[in-house]
Protein backbone atom coordinates (compact mmCIF):
# COMPACT_ATOMS: atom_id res chain seq x y z
CA UNK A 1 0.00 0.00 0.00
CA UNK A 2 1.58 3.18 -1.01
CA UNK A 3 1.44 6.49 0.94
CA UNK A 4 -1.21 7.78 -0.73
CA UNK A 5 -3.75 5.23 -0.75
CA UNK A 6 -3.49 4.36 2.94
CA UNK A 7 -6.58 6.60 4.73
CA UNK A 8 -5.98 9.20 7.33
CA UNK A 9 -6.67 8.83 10.68
CA UNK A 10 -8.49 11.10 13.13
CA UNK A 11 -9.23 10.65 16.45
CA UNK A 12 -11.08 13.00 18.58
CA UNK A 13 -11.62 11.97 22.41
CA UNK A 14 -13.68 14.47 24.96
CA UNK A 15 -13.35 13.98 28.58
CA UNK A 16 -16.66 13.11 30.64
CA UNK A 17 -19.35 13.08 27.68
CA UNK A 18 -22.94 11.63 27.89
CA UNK A 19 -24.19 10.06 24.82
CA UNK A 20 -27.15 11.10 25.93
CA UNK A 21 -26.32 14.36 25.11
CA UNK A 22 -25.50 14.60 21.44
CA UNK A 23 -28.38 15.35 19.14
CA UNK A 24 -27.61 12.42 17.03
CA UNK A 25 -28.31 9.77 19.88
CA UNK A 26 -31.74 11.68 20.46
CA UNK A 27 -31.55 14.85 22.77
CA UNK A 28 -33.69 17.40 21.44
CA UNK A 29 -32.38 20.40 23.06
CA UNK A 30 -28.61 20.07 23.02
CA UNK A 31 -27.06 21.82 19.52
CA UNK A 32 -24.14 19.67 18.15
CA UNK A 33 -24.58 19.94 14.88
CA UNK A 34 -21.28 18.85 13.45
CA UNK A 35 -21.06 15.74 15.88
CA UNK A 36 -24.59 15.27 14.62
CA UNK A 37 -23.07 15.30 10.28
CA UNK A 38 -20.48 13.02 11.67
CA UNK A 39 -22.94 10.35 12.36
CA UNK A 40 -24.65 11.05 9.49
CA UNK A 41 -21.68 10.49 7.77
CA UNK A 42 -20.88 7.34 9.23
CA UNK A 43 -21.89 5.22 11.99
CA UNK A 44 -23.62 5.16 15.86
CA UNK A 45 -22.95 2.85 18.53
CA UNK A 46 -25.70 2.90 21.27
CA UNK A 47 -24.22 0.25 23.52
CA UNK A 48 -20.35 1.33 23.29
CA UNK A 49 -19.20 1.02 26.86
CA UNK A 50 -15.43 2.62 28.56
CA UNK A 51 -12.53 -0.21 30.24
CA UNK A 52 -13.06 1.96 33.38
CA UNK A 53 -15.49 5.10 34.48
CA UNK A 54 -12.91 6.89 35.19
CA UNK A 55 -10.20 8.87 33.41
CA UNK A 56 -6.67 7.24 33.62
CA UNK A 57 -7.70 3.57 33.40
CA UNK A 58 -10.33 4.14 31.13
CA UNK A 59 -7.65 5.66 28.44
CA UNK A 60 -5.07 3.35 29.43
CA UNK A 61 -7.65 0.57 28.48
CA UNK A 62 -8.19 2.03 24.88
CA UNK A 63 -4.87 2.65 23.90
CA UNK A 64 -3.47 -0.35 25.05
CA UNK A 65 -6.68 -2.78 24.41
CA UNK A 66 -6.08 -4.41 27.64
CA UNK A 67 -8.43 -4.37 30.67
CA UNK A 68 -7.02 -2.28 33.63
CA UNK A 69 -6.63 -5.96 35.45
CA UNK A 70 -4.14 -6.73 32.92
CA UNK A 71 -2.28 -3.25 33.00
CA UNK A 72 -2.64 -2.87 36.65
CA UNK A 73 -3.92 0.80 35.99
CA UNK A 74 -7.15 1.44 38.41
CA UNK A 75 -6.35 4.98 39.28
CA UNK A 76 -6.01 8.24 38.02
CA UNK A 77 -2.18 8.12 39.54
CA UNK A 78 -0.98 4.96 38.25
CA UNK A 79 1.50 4.29 36.03
CA UNK A 80 1.32 2.60 32.08
CA UNK A 81 4.69 0.91 31.63
CA UNK A 82 6.28 1.99 28.87
CA UNK A 83 7.29 -1.63 27.80
CA UNK A 84 3.46 -1.98 26.86
CA UNK A 85 2.92 -1.59 23.42
CA UNK A 86 -0.31 1.15 22.40
CA UNK A 87 -1.99 1.60 19.00
CA UNK A 88 0.50 4.25 18.54
CA UNK A 89 3.37 2.07 18.37
CA UNK A 90 1.14 -0.15 16.09
CA UNK A 91 0.50 3.07 13.59
CA UNK A 92 4.04 3.67 13.96
CA UNK A 93 5.25 0.47 12.86
CA UNK A 94 3.28 0.55 10.15
CA UNK A 95 4.71 3.64 8.78
CA UNK A 96 2.37 6.51 9.81
CA UNK A 97 3.96 9.62 11.72
CA UNK A 98 1.11 9.23 15.14
CA UNK A 99 0.75 13.02 16.70
CA UNK A 100 -1.09 13.50 19.59
CA UNK A 101 -2.70 17.46 20.30
CA UNK A 102 -3.95 17.91 23.98
CA UNK A 103 -5.72 15.62 26.61
CA UNK A 104 -4.37 12.20 27.36
CA UNK A 105 -4.06 11.55 31.50
CA UNK A 106 -0.63 9.84 31.33
CA UNK A 107 1.55 9.93 34.51
CA UNK A 108 4.86 9.25 35.04
CA UNK A 109 7.89 10.17 32.85
CA UNK A 110 6.78 8.43 29.24
CA UNK A 111 4.43 11.15 28.29
CA UNK A 112 4.13 9.56 24.76
CA UNK A 113 3.11 6.22 24.89
CA UNK A 114 4.08 5.68 20.85
CA UNK A 115 3.11 9.21 19.56
CA UNK A 116 6.16 10.61 17.64
CA UNK A 117 4.97 14.10 19.16
CA UNK A 118 3.00 15.53 21.52
CA UNK A 119 1.56 19.61 21.21
CA UNK A 120 -0.41 20.92 23.92
CA UNK A 121 -0.01 18.65 27.01
CA UNK A 122 -2.53 17.84 29.89
CA UNK A 123 -3.01 20.79 32.62
CA UNK A 124 -1.74 18.37 35.86
CA UNK A 125 1.88 17.39 36.57
CA UNK A 126 3.11 14.48 34.75
CA UNK A 127 4.57 13.22 38.44
CA UNK A 128 1.49 12.69 40.97
CA UNK A 129 3.14 14.28 44.06
CA UNK A 130 4.50 17.40 42.26
CA UNK A 131 5.12 20.61 44.32
CA UNK A 132 3.04 21.83 41.77
CA UNK A 133 -0.34 20.83 41.52
CA UNK A 134 -3.26 22.44 39.20
CA UNK A 135 -4.74 25.38 41.00
CA UNK A 136 -8.25 26.26 39.75
CA UNK A 137 -8.28 29.75 41.82
CA UNK A 138 -11.86 30.24 42.34
CA UNK A 139 -13.07 27.20 41.36
CA UNK A 140 -10.89 25.06 43.33
CA UNK A 141 -12.11 21.37 44.45
CA UNK A 142 -15.12 21.80 41.68
CA UNK A 143 -13.06 19.07 38.98
CA UNK A 144 -13.45 16.42 41.40
CA UNK A 145 -16.26 14.33 42.59
CA UNK A 146 -17.58 16.66 45.65
CA UNK A 147 -20.38 19.22 46.72
CA UNK A 148 -18.83 22.06 45.84
CA UNK A 149 -18.79 21.49 42.16
CA UNK A 150 -22.40 21.56 41.97
CA UNK A 151 -22.33 24.64 44.51
CA UNK A 152 -20.08 26.70 42.19
CA UNK A 153 -21.77 26.31 39.06
CA UNK A 154 -22.77 28.19 36.46
CA UNK A 155 -21.79 31.28 34.59
CA UNK A 156 -18.17 31.92 34.12
CA UNK A 157 -15.28 29.97 33.06
CA UNK A 158 -13.60 26.88 33.06
CA UNK A 159 -10.03 26.82 32.59
CA UNK A 160 -10.66 23.29 30.53
CA UNK A 161 -12.81 25.63 27.79
CA UNK A 162 -9.25 27.54 27.24
CA UNK A 163 -7.13 24.76 26.77
CA UNK A 164 -9.55 22.95 24.79
CA UNK A 165 -9.50 26.09 22.57
CA UNK A 166 -5.82 25.62 22.29
CA UNK A 167 -6.41 22.25 21.50
CA UNK A 168 -8.58 23.06 18.22
CA UNK A 169 -6.59 26.00 17.06
CA UNK A 170 -3.23 23.64 17.40
CA UNK A 171 -4.58 21.02 15.47
CA UNK A 172 -6.35 23.11 12.47
CA UNK A 173 -2.89 24.78 12.69
CA UNK A 174 -1.14 21.47 12.36
CA UNK A 175 -4.16 20.09 9.68
CA UNK A 176 -3.31 23.35 7.23
CA UNK A 177 0.33 22.87 7.58
CA UNK A 178 -0.10 19.44 6.42
CA UNK A 179 -2.33 20.46 3.73
CA UNK A 180 -0.13 23.05 2.45
CA UNK A 181 2.73 20.20 1.88
CA UNK A 182 0.20 17.82 0.66
CA UNK A 183 -0.63 20.80 -2.11
CA UNK A 184 3.19 21.18 -3.11
CA UNK A 185 3.97 17.58 -3.59
CA UNK A 186 6.59 17.93 -0.60
CA UNK A 187 4.64 15.20 1.73
CA UNK A 188 2.02 13.13 0.62
CA UNK A 189 2.44 11.33 3.88
CA UNK A 190 -1.25 10.77 5.49
CA UNK A 191 -2.52 12.50 8.47
CA UNK A 192 -2.54 10.67 11.91
CA UNK A 193 -3.67 12.23 14.76
CA UNK A 194 -5.42 12.09 18.00
CA UNK A 195 -6.69 14.90 19.65
CA UNK A 196 -8.14 14.89 23.40
CA UNK A 197 -10.20 17.33 24.84
CA UNK A 198 -11.17 18.36 28.85
CA UNK A 199 -14.81 19.30 27.46
CA UNK A 200 -17.15 18.84 28.92
CA UNK A 201 -15.47 17.96 31.90
CA UNK A 202 -17.11 19.57 35.36
CA UNK A 203 -16.63 21.94 37.12
CA UNK A 204 -19.61 23.05 35.99
CA UNK A 205 -18.77 26.42 34.58
CA UNK A 206 -19.64 27.28 31.43
CA UNK A 207 -19.35 30.96 29.07
CA UNK A 208 -22.38 33.26 29.11
CA UNK A 209 -22.91 32.96 25.92
CA UNK A 210 -23.67 29.39 26.52
CA UNK A 211 -24.84 29.01 29.43
CA UNK A 212 -27.39 31.71 28.53
CA UNK A 213 -28.16 29.90 25.43
CA UNK A 214 -29.77 26.49 27.53
CA UNK A 215 -30.68 28.65 30.52
CA UNK A 216 -34.75 27.14 30.98
CA UNK A 217 -34.32 24.97 29.13
CA UNK A 218 -32.70 22.09 30.30
CA UNK A 219 -34.86 20.36 33.03
CA UNK A 220 -34.40 17.98 36.06
CA UNK A 221 -33.66 14.20 35.31
CA UNK A 222 -35.32 11.94 34.00
CA UNK A 223 -34.59 9.21 36.71
CA UNK A 224 -35.57 10.49 40.19
CA UNK A 225 -33.25 10.68 43.00
CA UNK A 226 -33.64 7.26 44.95
CA UNK A 227 -33.79 8.11 48.85
CA UNK A 228 -31.01 7.21 50.54
CA UNK A 229 -31.79 4.35 52.44
CA UNK A 230 -33.44 2.82 49.48
CA UNK A 231 -29.82 2.95 47.43
CA UNK A 232 -28.07 -0.12 47.13
CA UNK A 233 -25.34 -0.40 49.52
CA UNK A 234 -22.32 1.06 47.44
CA UNK A 235 -24.28 3.29 45.86
CA UNK A 236 -25.38 5.19 49.55
CA UNK A 237 -22.04 5.13 50.15
CA UNK A 238 -20.59 6.92 47.52
CA UNK A 239 -23.25 9.39 47.98
CA UNK A 240 -22.72 10.12 51.28
CA UNK A 241 -19.08 10.32 50.74
CA UNK A 242 -19.21 13.17 48.09
CA UNK A 243 -21.60 14.78 49.80
CA UNK A 244 -24.83 14.40 47.34
CA UNK A 245 -27.46 12.97 49.63
CA UNK A 246 -29.46 15.36 49.22
CA UNK A 247 -28.99 18.18 46.67
CA UNK A 248 -31.00 21.15 45.97
CA UNK A 249 -33.13 22.02 43.08
CA UNK A 250 -31.29 24.96 42.06
CA UNK A 251 -27.92 23.32 42.10
CA UNK A 252 -29.38 20.38 39.46
CA UNK A 253 -30.64 22.75 37.43
CA UNK A 254 -28.09 25.02 37.52
CA UNK A 255 -24.93 22.31 36.76
CA UNK A 256 -26.99 20.31 33.82
CA UNK A 257 -27.56 24.02 32.39
CA UNK A 258 -24.02 24.34 31.93
CA UNK A 259 -23.32 20.89 31.19
CA UNK A 260 -25.41 20.94 28.17
CA UNK A 261 -23.58 24.14 27.75
CA UNK A 262 -20.16 22.77 27.23
CA UNK A 263 -21.56 19.86 25.25
CA UNK A 264 -22.44 22.44 22.77
CA UNK A 265 -19.06 24.45 22.90
CA UNK A 266 -17.38 20.90 22.74
CA UNK A 267 -19.03 20.04 19.43
CA UNK A 268 -18.49 23.41 18.46
CA UNK A 269 -14.05 23.25 18.91
CA UNK A 270 -15.19 19.60 16.89
CA UNK A 271 -16.68 21.49 14.07
CA UNK A 272 -13.39 23.82 13.40
CA UNK A 273 -11.01 20.59 13.46
CA UNK A 274 -13.75 18.88 10.77
CA UNK A 275 -13.92 22.17 8.63
CA UNK A 276 -9.83 22.63 8.70
CA UNK A 277 -9.84 18.35 7.71
CA UNK A 278 -12.62 19.33 4.64
CA UNK A 279 -10.53 22.99 3.42
CA UNK A 280 -7.41 20.57 2.90
CA UNK A 281 -9.84 18.21 1.09
CA UNK A 282 -8.71 15.66 3.23
CA UNK A 283 -12.29 14.16 3.84
CA UNK A 284 -12.11 11.75 1.17
CA UNK A 285 -9.95 9.06 2.27
CA UNK A 286 -10.09 9.78 6.44
CA UNK A 287 -11.62 7.64 8.95
CA UNK A 288 -12.52 9.79 11.88
CA UNK A 289 -13.50 8.65 15.49
CA UNK A 290 -15.22 10.40 18.02
CA UNK A 291 -15.85 8.78 21.73
CA UNK A 292 -15.30 10.45 25.30
CA UNK A 293 -12.95 8.22 28.11
CA UNK A 294 -16.91 7.65 29.88
CA UNK A 295 -19.88 9.42 30.48
CA UNK A 296 -21.70 11.57 33.17
CA UNK A 297 -24.02 11.30 35.36
CA UNK A 298 -25.51 15.28 35.09
CA UNK A 299 -27.96 14.29 38.50
CA UNK A 300 -29.76 10.72 37.18
CA UNK A 301 -30.31 8.81 39.85
CA UNK A 302 -29.29 11.33 42.09
CA UNK A 303 -25.86 10.93 40.95
CA UNK A 304 -23.11 12.91 39.37
CA UNK A 305 -19.50 12.74 37.83
CA UNK A 306 -19.04 9.10 36.65
CA UNK A 307 -17.49 6.31 38.74
CA UNK A 308 -19.99 3.84 38.53
CA UNK A 309 -21.56 1.31 36.12
CA UNK A 310 -24.88 3.07 35.53
CA UNK A 311 -25.68 4.05 32.28
CA UNK A 312 -25.09 7.40 31.85
CA UNK A 313 -21.70 6.67 33.78
CA UNK A 314 -19.94 3.80 32.01
CA UNK A 315 -21.63 4.27 28.18
CA UNK A 316 -19.90 6.28 26.17
CA UNK A 317 -20.73 8.12 22.58
CA UNK A 318 -19.16 6.25 19.63
CA UNK A 319 -19.42 7.51 15.96
CA UNK A 320 -17.28 6.42 13.21
CA UNK A 321 -17.17 7.96 9.89
CA UNK A 322 -15.05 6.58 6.89
CA UNK A 323 -17.08 7.67 3.52
CA UNK A 324 -16.45 5.70 0.78
CA UNK A 325 -15.45 2.31 2.98
CA UNK A 326 -17.88 2.08 6.15
CA UNK A 327 -21.06 2.46 5.44
CA UNK A 328 -23.07 6.10 6.44
CA UNK A 329 -25.97 6.10 8.24
CA UNK A 330 -26.32 3.21 10.24
CA UNK A 331 -27.20 3.15 14.28
CA UNK A 332 -25.71 -0.20 15.89
CA UNK A 333 -27.46 -1.51 19.50
CA UNK A 334 -24.85 -4.35 19.56
CA UNK A 335 -22.66 -3.94 22.98
CA UNK A 336 -18.90 -2.78 21.99
CA UNK A 337 -16.34 -2.44 24.23
CA UNK A 338 -14.42 1.05 23.51
CA UNK A 339 -11.10 0.04 22.58
CA UNK A 340 -12.57 -1.86 19.80
CA UNK A 341 -12.80 1.70 17.85
CA UNK A 342 -9.02 1.38 18.25
CA UNK A 343 -8.98 -1.75 16.67
CA UNK A 344 -10.50 -0.75 13.88
CA UNK A 345 -8.22 2.35 13.46
CA UNK A 346 -5.54 -0.04 13.00
CA UNK A 347 -7.69 -2.46 10.94
CA UNK A 348 -8.33 0.68 8.27
CA UNK A 349 -4.57 1.56 8.79
CA UNK A 350 -3.49 -2.12 8.15
CA UNK A 351 -1.66 -1.85 10.71
CA UNK A 352 -0.83 -4.93 13.44
CA UNK A 353 -3.20 -5.71 15.87
CA UNK A 354 -1.75 -5.58 19.61
CA UNK A 355 -0.52 -8.79 20.60
CA UNK A 356 -2.32 -9.01 24.40
CA UNK A 357 -4.90 -6.57 23.53
CA UNK A 358 -9.05 -7.78 22.90
CA UNK A 359 -9.93 -5.17 20.59
CA UNK A 360 -12.08 -6.32 17.57
CA UNK A 361 -12.70 -3.89 14.64
CA UNK A 362 -15.94 -2.73 14.37
CA UNK A 363 -15.54 -2.54 10.22
CA UNK A 364 -17.59 -5.76 9.35
CA UNK A 365 -19.81 -4.69 12.16
CA UNK A 366 -20.78 -2.07 10.55
CA UNK A 367 -20.92 -3.00 7.03
CA UNK A 368 -22.50 -6.10 7.68
CA UNK A 369 -24.75 -5.55 10.63
CA UNK A 370 -26.86 -9.09 10.37
CA UNK A 371 -23.88 -11.44 9.54
CA UNK A 372 -20.87 -10.10 11.38
CA UNK A 373 -19.51 -12.28 14.21
CA UNK A 374 -19.18 -11.01 17.31
CA UNK A 375 -17.95 -10.70 20.84
CA UNK A 376 -20.85 -12.11 23.88
CA UNK A 377 -19.62 -9.98 26.59
CA UNK A 378 -17.91 -6.55 27.15
CA UNK A 379 -16.79 -5.36 30.16
CA UNK A 380 -16.08 -2.73 32.44
CA UNK A 381 -14.16 -2.27 35.58
CA UNK A 382 -13.38 0.06 38.65
CA UNK A 383 -11.31 -0.35 41.69
CA UNK A 384 -9.97 1.86 43.98
CA UNK A 385 -7.61 1.85 47.09
CA UNK A 386 -7.92 0.65 50.33
CA UNK A 387 -8.30 3.42 52.69
CA UNK A 388 -6.64 2.13 55.41
CA UNK A 389 -3.35 1.36 53.83
CA UNK A 390 -0.56 3.75 53.77
CA UNK A 391 2.67 5.38 55.56
CA UNK A 392 0.92 8.70 56.29
CA UNK A 393 2.82 10.25 53.35
CA UNK A 394 -0.72 10.15 51.13
CA UNK A 395 -1.97 12.78 54.28
CA UNK A 396 1.12 15.33 53.62
CA UNK A 397 0.75 14.89 49.98
CA UNK A 398 -3.36 16.63 49.71
CA UNK A 399 -5.21 14.35 52.20
CA UNK A 400 -7.16 10.84 51.90
CA UNK A 401 -8.73 9.91 48.73
CA UNK A 402 -12.16 10.58 48.15
CA UNK A 403 -12.18 7.48 46.14
CA UNK A 404 -10.81 4.97 48.81
CA UNK A 405 -13.09 2.36 51.11
CA UNK A 406 -11.80 0.73 53.79
CA UNK A 407 -11.03 -2.50 52.27
CA UNK A 408 -10.32 -1.07 48.89
CA UNK A 409 -13.17 -1.21 46.07
CA UNK A 410 -13.52 -3.97 43.62
CA UNK A 411 -16.10 -3.41 41.07
CA UNK A 412 -16.48 -5.19 37.53
CA UNK A 413 -19.94 -4.49 35.19
CA UNK A 414 -20.42 -6.86 32.21
CA UNK A 415 -22.75 -6.15 29.61
CA UNK A 416 -24.34 -9.43 27.26
CA UNK A 417 -27.11 -9.09 25.06
CA UNK A 418 -29.89 -7.40 27.05
CA UNK A 419 -28.49 -7.85 30.25
CA UNK A 420 -26.39 -6.18 32.45
CA UNK A 421 -24.46 -6.94 35.86
CA UNK A 422 -23.00 -4.73 38.22
CA UNK A 423 -20.60 -6.61 40.38
CA UNK A 424 -19.58 -5.27 44.05
CA UNK A 425 -17.69 -7.12 45.67
CA UNK A 426 -18.66 -7.99 49.30
CA UNK A 427 -21.99 -6.59 48.12
CA UNK A 428 -24.85 -8.03 46.21
CA UNK A 429 -24.99 -7.26 42.65
CA UNK A 430 -27.19 -5.16 40.76
CA UNK A 431 -28.92 -7.30 37.06
CA UNK A 432 -30.88 -5.00 34.93
CA UNK A 433 -32.47 -5.99 31.57
CA UNK A 434 -31.69 -2.86 29.58
CA UNK A 435 -34.34 -3.52 26.78
CA UNK A 436 -37.13 -4.25 28.88
CA UNK A 437 -35.52 -1.46 31.61
CA UNK A 438 -33.11 1.24 29.73
CA UNK A 439 -33.31 3.77 32.73
CA UNK A 440 -32.15 1.10 35.47
CA UNK A 441 -35.09 1.00 37.71
CA UNK A 442 -35.76 -2.21 38.08
CA UNK A 443 -32.83 -4.52 39.28
CA UNK A 444 -33.61 -7.93 39.14
CA UNK A 445 -30.86 -9.20 41.10
CA UNK A 446 -33.20 -10.93 43.70
CA UNK A 447 -36.03 -12.04 41.04
CA UNK A 448 -36.03 -15.82 41.21
CA UNK A 449 -36.99 -15.96 37.25
CA UNK A 450 -33.28 -14.43 36.69
CA UNK A 451 -31.60 -16.61 39.17
CA UNK A 452 -29.82 -18.11 36.10
CA UNK A 453 -28.90 -15.11 34.35
CA UNK A 454 -27.11 -13.64 37.29
CA UNK A 455 -25.29 -16.85 37.89
CA UNK A 456 -24.27 -16.95 34.31
CA UNK A 457 -23.35 -13.16 34.50
CA UNK A 458 -21.26 -13.55 37.57
CA UNK A 459 -19.47 -16.53 36.43
CA UNK A 460 -18.76 -14.18 33.48
CA UNK A 461 -17.21 -11.13 36.00
CA UNK A 462 -15.25 -13.82 37.98
CA UNK A 463 -13.41 -15.40 34.64
CA UNK A 464 -9.64 -14.52 35.13
CA UNK A 465 -10.83 -11.32 37.30
CA UNK A 466 -9.97 -12.21 41.19
CA UNK A 467 -11.07 -9.15 43.08
CA UNK A 468 -8.49 -10.88 46.31
CA UNK A 469 -5.97 -10.93 44.46
CA UNK A 470 -6.40 -7.25 42.65
CA UNK A 471 -7.27 -6.09 46.35
CA UNK A 472 -3.08 -7.33 47.76
CA UNK A 473 -1.77 -5.95 44.47
CA UNK A 474 -3.64 -2.49 44.69
CA UNK A 475 -2.48 -2.22 48.40
CA UNK A 476 0.99 -3.00 47.19
CA UNK A 477 1.01 -0.53 44.65
CA UNK A 478 -0.06 2.13 46.77
CA UNK A 479 2.88 1.89 49.10
CA UNK A 480 4.89 2.08 45.92
CA UNK A 481 2.78 5.34 44.92
CA UNK A 482 3.55 7.04 48.05
CA UNK A 483 7.12 6.29 48.10
CA UNK A 484 7.17 7.91 44.17
CA UNK A 485 4.97 10.87 45.37
CA UNK A 486 7.25 11.86 48.16
CA UNK A 487 10.09 11.69 45.52
CA UNK A 488 8.22 13.95 43.05
CA UNK A 489 7.29 16.16 46.31
CA UNK A 490 11.31 16.59 46.83
CA UNK A 491 12.93 16.17 44.02
CA UNK A 492 10.83 18.28 41.65
CA UNK A 493 11.18 16.50 38.54
CA UNK A 494 10.44 18.47 35.23
CA UNK A 495 7.18 18.18 33.36
CA UNK A 496 8.54 17.22 30.41
CA UNK A 497 4.82 18.30 28.65
CA UNK A 498 2.54 20.66 30.32
CA UNK A 499 0.02 22.74 29.41
CA UNK A 500 0.21 25.92 31.81
CA UNK A 501 -3.22 26.21 33.35
CA UNK A 502 -3.65 29.39 35.60
CA UNK A 503 -5.83 29.84 38.28
CA UNK A 504 -7.30 33.31 36.84
CA UNK A 505 -8.20 31.01 34.25
CA UNK A 506 -11.10 29.46 36.32
CA UNK A 507 -14.06 31.99 37.67
CA UNK A 508 -18.07 32.44 37.97
CA UNK A 509 -19.33 35.60 36.66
Amino acid sequence: MNANSRPNIVYIQSDQHNPAVVGAYGDQVVDTPNLDRLAADGTIFTGAYCGSPICVPSRTAFVTGRYPHETEVWTNDQILSSAVPTYAHSLGAAGYDPIQIGRMHYNGPDQLHGFSRRYVGDHSPNHPGSPRPVDHGQLHGTAGPARVSLEASGRGQSAYEVHDEYVAQSAVDYINNQGITRRSGVDESPLCLSIGLMLPHQPFVARAVDYDKYEGRVGMPIVPTEPIEDCHPYIQWWRERTGIVKVSEAEIIRARTAYWALCDRTDQLIGEILDALDANGYMENTIIVYTSDHGEQVGEHGLWWKQTFYEDAARVPAIVSWPGQLDAGRVIDTPIDQFDLAATILDAAGAEALPQGHGMSVADLINNPDTAEWKDAVYSEYCMNDSAVGSGMSANLGGADIHARTGGVQNRMVRSGDWKLNYYHGFEPQLFNLAEDPQELNDRAQDPSCKGVREEMIDRVLDSWDPDHIAERMRILKREQELMEAWAKNVDPPDAIRWDLRPEMDYLD
